[in-house]
């Protein structure tokens, strides 16, 4: 077998080169953050440093201003101003303590140092100023702070300012200008660190394209033609002692076994074919394909045994084949008599037939009467039920149309004491209710004549109410009569139903019996035939039994 690297071997060496590229390019990264931060720390140190140094020059040039300024005008806000400078606000001393704690060199200390001292021998002369500007003496203090030991004082302090400024803007430049140098080295190590991981990634592609993908897909055509069983189709990829090699050695393993074992079928199953049967299959096969040799083997015992039976078999046909014949002439006497009787049979059963038909038809006409006679009991009990129902409502009508005459005489009550009423209050009006007095009497007059129609009406509803009643009772008990008469009607229809049924079922029983008296019939006149014919079949199976054992003994055996 051919040698070649494995391509799991080649792609771990690829992808170990992309993540080393990977880890030096987080390692760059890493760094370049940290040189940014540095180079931020520097840039607001430089500011930083820069704000305090201005702002400790600042401080000693407006002590300059104001006492100048307080010299020229006298004016005490410049005083204030300067002492407030020097007690309060400190903008000296606080510029060169923060710019100490930044970090500054010994060449900057020292000329801070030279600055200050300069600074503490002018102190002198602007206290004498102020001090004449406050004697009134104005000119005399103009001399302190604008004379030339003053002036040449001021002019050596601004050298210095210059120089200290000049020298830490120089320092903290150079150190800011290293950090961008640093931070674009990294830019430039990150930048080719990712060119070198695409290029792995596109190496790493392009290997396993070309030795992974292309061959899987070329097994893949080849395992697909396997599955539609072609073995014969030529599979150009050779194998090696790579992954891909050795799928492709057991591909073509593969084949040349399947092939084997068809080959071997198709031999076995050939001479089986051609009446070989004396055949033996061994057990060389392996895996999957074991149990189709177990089968062969099966199936070729089974054929021996089987054909050896029917052999055998035949043999004994052609004895019995012969008694068959003799036995088939008795049968055919017996069924000849068998025919006669059953044709006498079959003519009394379809008389019987006759009448018990006659008889279900009878029955099923008194079934049908039945039926109507009971539909119409039921309709008079329903309309008995309506009728009670209804003398129920009248019976409830004239109880309330009572309770309606109740309040009619109530009313006519106070009615007759409202005319009685009346009829006071007129007789107390004198002549003015005389007129009142008539209408009273009337009203009183109305009022008893509805008292007496209510009362007779009263009578007249008791006595409905009692025929209702006594109406009630009577359709009460002709329902309870009529419902005895529906039950027994009831009864009477269920019994004829049960006879209709029965008789029914006798007449399909006889016409069942009858039927298969008929059918009895024809199985005996066919029997009759049949057992002529049996005897010329038992020959002819003599000689078909002798060509069936002819047959078998074409196949050759196990002994």
């Amino acid at each position: 077998m051919k040698k070649a690297i494995n391509q799991s071997l080649l792609n771990l060496i690829l992808n170990g080169f992309s993540i080393l590229a990977l880890l030096f390019m987080v390692y760059s990264l890493f760094t370049y953050s940290r040189v940014s931060g540095r180079l931020n720390e520097a840039n607001e140190e430089r500011f930083s440093l820069t704000y305090n140094a201005n702002r400790f020059m600042n401080g000693s040039a407006y002590l300059t201003n104001e006492v100048r300024a307080f010299a020229a005008t006298g004016d005490q806000v410049h005083y204030d101003n300067y002492w407030n400078e020097v007690n309060n606000l400190k903008n000296r001393d606080q510029g060169v303590a923060a710019m100490q704690e930044i970090g500054i060199t010994e060449a900057e200390q020292a000329m801070i140092n030279e600055m200050a001292s300069i600074s503490d021998e002018l102190i002198p002369l602007e206290e004498a100023a102020m001090k004449h500007v406050m004697e009134g003496d104005r000119e005399a203090a103009v001399t302190y702070v604008y004379g030339s030991e003053y002036k040449t004082a001021i002019e050596q302090i601004n050298g210095l300012k210059e120089q200290f400024l000049a020298d830490l803007d120089a320092r903290t430049r150079d150190r800011v200008d290293q950090l961008i140098v640093e931070s674009e080295v990294l830019k430039f190590m990150m930048f080719a660190a990712a060119v070198l991981v695409v290029l792995m990634l596109m190496l790493n592609m392009l290997l396993v394209r070309a030795g992974i993908l292309r061959p899987v897909i070329k097994v893949r055509d080849q395992m697909m033609e396997i599955s539609k069983g072609n073995l014969s189709r030529d599979f150009e990829l050779r194998s090696d002692t790579s992954e891909i090699g050795m799928l492709v050695d057991s591909i073509h393993e593969t084949k040349r076994e399947l092939k084997q074992y068809i080959h071997d079928i198709d031999q076995k199953l050939a001479q089986m074919a051609q009446g070989n049967m004396d055949l033996t299959i061994g057990s060389d096969y392996m895996g999957e394909f074991l149990p189709i040799q177990n089968a062969m083997r099966q199936i070729l015992d089974a054929l021996n045994r089987e054909l050896l039976q029917i052999s055998r078999t035949a043999e004994l046909v052609s004895g019995e084949s012969q008694r068959m014949a003799g036995n088939a002439e008795l049968l055919s006497n017996g069924t000849v008599e068998q025919a006669s009787a059953v044709e006498q049979l079959s003519s009394s059963i379809q008389e019987i037939s006759t009448q018990v038909s006659r008889t279900s038809h009878d029955a099923n006409q008194a079934q049908q009467s039945s039926t109507g006679a009971m539909g119409a009991l039921m309709i008079c009990n329903e309309k008995m039920e309506a009728l009670t129902a209804a003398i129920a409502d009248i019976s409830k009508s004239s109880q309330e149309i009572g309770g309606i005459i109740k309040t009619i005489e109530d009313i006519s009550f106070q009615t007759n004491i409202l005319a009685l009423n009346a009829a006071v209050e007129a007789a107390r009006a004198g002549e003015a209710g005389k007129g009142f007095a008539i209408v009273a009497d009337e009203v009183q007059n109305l009022a008893n004549k509805s008292s007496e129609s209510a009362q007779s009406i009263t009578e007249l509803i008791e006595n409905s109410m009692k025929q209702v009643q006594y109406g009630t009772s009577l359709s009460g008990d002709t329902t309870k009569a009529l419902m005895a008469v529906v039950e027994g009607g009831k009864q009477s229809t269920e019994m004829i139903e049960r006879i209709a049924e029965s008789a029914t079922q006798q007449a399909q029983s006889l016409e069942q019996l009858t039927q298969g008296m008929q059918q009895i019939s024809d199985v005996v006149q066919t029997n009759a035939a049949t057992s002529q014919e049996l005897a010329s079949l038992a020959r002819e199976l003599e000689n078909n039994s002798e060509g069936l054992r002819e047959s078998v003994q074409r196949f050759r055996l196990r002994r």
